[in-house]
């Protein structure tokens, strides 16, 4: 059975601390000792460390050694327009176990009123969600989980490859993707709102490099399309890079 992994803030002389709900966790529920081993990352490298102490809620490790890692495949960028924050939630959970390097949050001329401006107060809670993600997909490196943007704005200063998913006749994502043979390869992909994008979104992408894309012939949600998106890139990536 894997070992538990989960992030630090900072590994210092070897030791480094958890706090809080986390920590609770482990002294209460786990009723951790000292001694045992655990995995954790202060995400850049990830750590085989035992327990050093375990009280309340603070809890010290000790590396043990480093543990490899395999590179990701793909670093993926997903440009997200805001929509329904239950369903966000859902989508930032599952975007971080597949592997997402950032989720950058966008106003769409079709994202509901109102969401643009809440964002500010959620971001902190979908960075906490990103995080158990992390941890229990066995990540060693948490996504950026950007502050939301004018959706002009990410189109005009975006670099590398980018993809518009799109239901409008585009061709599928799969045969458009490139397959550059330095790895891992750096992405975009954009995912509109409930409602589409318009027909001035579709031109702003086209003036400024964004390549569209498709899923197929339904039309899927929002959230489903951006999983769907992800695996895709991922699994090419894993096939076809390099």
């Amino acid at each position: 059975m894997a070992r538990r992994r989960f992030f630090v803030d900072r590994i210092d002389q070897g030791l480094a601390e958890l706090r809080g709900e986390e920590a609770r966790h482990l002294t209460r529920v786990l009723r951790v000792e000292a001694g045992q081993q655990f995995e954790i990352s202060d995400n850049s490298t990830v750590w085989l460390a035992e327990i050093a102490e375990a009280r309340g809620e603070r809890v010290v490790f000790r590396t043990l050694a480093p543990l490899a890692e395999p590179a990701l495949p793909v670093h993926v960028t997903l440009v997200a327009a805001l929509f329904k924050f239950d369903r966000f939630e859902w989508m930032v959970e599952k975007a971080t176990e597949l592997g997402v390097a950032r989720i950058q949050p966008v106003e769409a001329a079709r994202t509901e009123k109102g969401l643009f401006e809440a964002s500010a107060k959620r971001i902190e809670r979908w960075r906490r969600i990103a995080r158990e993600a992390s941890q229990q997909s066995r990540r060693s490196r948490l996504p950026e989980i950007a502050a939301a943007l004018p959706l002009a704005r990410v189109f005009e200063t975006a670099s590398g490859a980018r993809y518009f998913l799109d239901e409008a006749g585009a061709p599928p994502l799969v045969s458009v993707l490139d397959r550059p043979h330095a790895a891992p390869a750096e992405i975009s992909l954009a995912i509109g709102p409930e409602g589409g994008w318009t027909e001035a979104e579709r031109q702003l992408a086209s003036r400024t490099g964004w390549r569209p894309a498709g899923l197929g012939a339904g039309i899927l949600r929002a959230e489903t399309a951006a999983i769907a998106a992800l695996a895709v890139a991922w699994s090419v990536g894993s096939t076809g890079f390099g």
